[in-house]
């Protein structure tokens, strides 16, 4: 038997995403979000509010980066989520984090986590709070390579648990796709 939970926001896998930005004065900001993913082939979609400064950033440089959250990271990841750039001027540093810019996008990359999307504004629309973002490039240190690709067990992304507050990190592979439902044919 289900139980009804009536209408919630919850999806699992709910990514960590962390988005970067700079602002007016060059210096790097990142903010924790959950909701959004990639939305074509090429683009990212995010829920951001108008109020979050880096919302701002991003209408002001046209420009940002989207690193998972990773195992190694969750303190940085979270509080970046908890605090807000429009009142911790120096939020990005006492994150940890380091940034080194994109050769992409004007926009920082994060150090500490090794996976980003270098994004360019494609839209943002104020009233459903849904920024679009062509994905220029994908960056991924060498430390998470596994044979040229990304290994998801060396990344260990987090997700974001809505109905537990909590951060779980996405266990191994349990089949391979585009295969396992051959049997089934």
């Amino acid at each position: 038997m289900k139980k009804d939970f009536g209408p919630k926001s919850w999806l699992y896998p709910m990514p960590v995403l962390i988005i970067a930005t700079y602002d007016a004065q060059g210096r790097p900001n990142a903010m924790n979000a959950a909701w959004g993913g990639i939305f074509t082939d090429e683009s990212i979609c995010i829920c951001l509010s108008r109020g979050h400064l880096t919302t701002q950033n991003i209408l002001d440089r046209k420009a940002f980066t989207v690193s998972m959250g990773t195992a190694d990271t969750v303190r940085s990841c979270d509080y970046v989520g908890i605090v807000s750039g429009n009142r911790e001027p120096d939020k990005f540093a006492k994150s940890g984090f380091h940034a080194s810019r994109s050769s992409h996008v004007d926009a920082p990359l994060i150090d500490e986590l090794p996976m980003a999307l270098e994004c360019e504004l494609v839209s943002y629309d104020e009233q459903s709070c849904s920024l679009v973002g062509r994905i220029v490039n994908i960056s991924a240190d060498e430390s998470i390579l596994t044979d040229g690709r990304i290994d998801p067990s060396k990344l260990r992304p987090i997700t974001f648990d809505p109905a537990g507050n909590s951060y779980i990190e996405l266990g191994g592979k349990v089949a391979d796709a585009f295969s396992c439902g051959r049997e089934l044919k």
